[in-house]
């Protein structure tokens, strides 16, 4: 895993998508793996926060117990600045708006998504187009809550599902989703922006974005 900031409080990693950050009741590879090796006293590390198993990109691991109680905070306060990358299917034809959608979690045997519900809990996400093909959109979200599949939810809601997203019906393939930055403003921020993954090289550059 490439660390993509690091100082004594804290790393930002790039996890790649597809690598769940716990491990799994049937076992294999997690973030958790690499805990050891940045341990830095008796305790810790300890994440900071979550990012879905298929979703790539900016994940803080706090590596002093201090710098954990911060950014726990920041989280829930909604000071963090987060800014997601999806290719989704189709093109919004608002190309930058605001999707103010509650959610709720709804399950079905042994499978469940996060569905917009009036009596859920408050979502919020800003949006942008930042460019397109014709069929599919690179757009920027930046969530300003922080919901169990909010962008997934959301970006369905908006109905342009992300590529990849058979929950939320994206269709089958790999998760076209990034963490691309991340931001706690401490007074010494803690700052990081990850690399475009590979399996989404072909998309966001027929979209017109920067690898």
């Amino acid at each position: 895993m490439n660390i993509l900031y690091q100082d004594r409080r804290a790393l930002v990693i790039d996890k790649p998508a597809g690598l769940p950050v716990h491990p799994g009741r049937a076992g294999g590879a997690s973030v958790e793996d690499e805990f050891p090796r940045w341990r830095q006293g008796k305790q810790g590390p300890w994440l900071a926060h979550r990012l879905d198993t298929d979703t790539a990109g900016c994940l803080v691991i706090a590596l002093k117990k201090s710098f954990l109680l911060e950014a726990q905070a920041l989280f829930a306060a909604g000071r963090v600045e987060k800014i997601y990358w999806a290719v989704v299917a189709g093109v919004p034809g608002v190309r930058a708006g605001v999707i103010e959608q509650p959610l709720a979690k709804y399950t079905q045997g042994r499978a469940w998504k996060m569905a917009p519900d009036q009596a859920g809990e408050k979502a919020v996400t800003e949006y942008r187009v930042r460019g397109d093909d014709g069929a599919v959109a690179l757009v920027e979200f930046r969530p300003k809550t922080g919901r169990t599949h909010q962008i997934r939810a959301h970006a369905a809601a908006l109905g342009h599902p992300i590529i990849g997203d058979a929950v939320y019906g994206g269709g089958v393939g790999r998760l076209h989703l990034l963490a691309r930055h991340i931001r706690l403003p401490l007074d010494a921020p803690v700052e990081a922006t990850a690399p475009i993954p590979a399996h989404m090289h072909e998309k966001v550059e027929a979209c017109g974005g920067a690898l």
